[in-house]
């Protein structure tokens, strides 16, 4: 039975990921679905969920262990559910550096094959030298994401799922 219900999970070492997926959710939301948005650490099971969008932190090249962790326990349950992702990490929305972030995630992605994405996204990330410790507090801050492209993103998808009837 479609319900129309999604889980938006993500995993985010500084919050910035976090931001992305209550914006994501609001925008789901805003379609007429029901969304759920939780730390992907804290999923237990995704029972009651037709979608799942996870979201995750790149960092030093990896995703977070929390979304690599998440990809795996729940490799089955996410085999047979609409699954898209996205991924936090470029400094800057500049070709290579989004092409090397999507390098990274596709790694990532390819460790758990029974799971096929319907849409993966890169977004721009979130350098806050406060929250970070040397060396990369020596770096100067920026913040890349596009929020158009993420609400745009985020439309897409809902559009692609059944709004429950009430």
């Amino acid at each position: 039975m479609i319900t129309g219900r999604v889980l938006v999970a993500h995993a985010s070492k500084h919050g910035s990921t976090r931001e992305v997926a209550e914006r994501v959710a609001e925008v789901m939301r805003g379609a007429g679905l029901a969304v759920d948005v939780m730390p992907a650490a804290d999923v237990g099971h995704l029972r009651g969920y037709d979608t799942i969008v996870l979201g995750g932190a790149l960092y030093t090249g990896r995703l977070l262990k929390d979304a690599r962790r998440f990809l795996v326990r729940h490799r089955d349950a996410l085999s047979v559910r609409s699954v898209a992702v996205f991924a936090m990490g470029p400094k800057s929305l500049e070709p290579s550096e989004v092409a090397g972030s999507r390098a990274q995630l596709d790694r990532a992605l390819a460790k758990t094959p029974e799971i096929e994405p319907a849409s993966v996204a890169i977004f721009g990330g979130v350098i806050n030298p406060d929250k970070l410790r040397f060396p990369f507090n020596r770096m100067p801050a920026s913040d890349a994401r596009d929020w158009h492209a993420i609400e745009a993103w985020a439309s897409e998808i809902a559009a692609r799922i059944p709004v429950a009837a009430a």
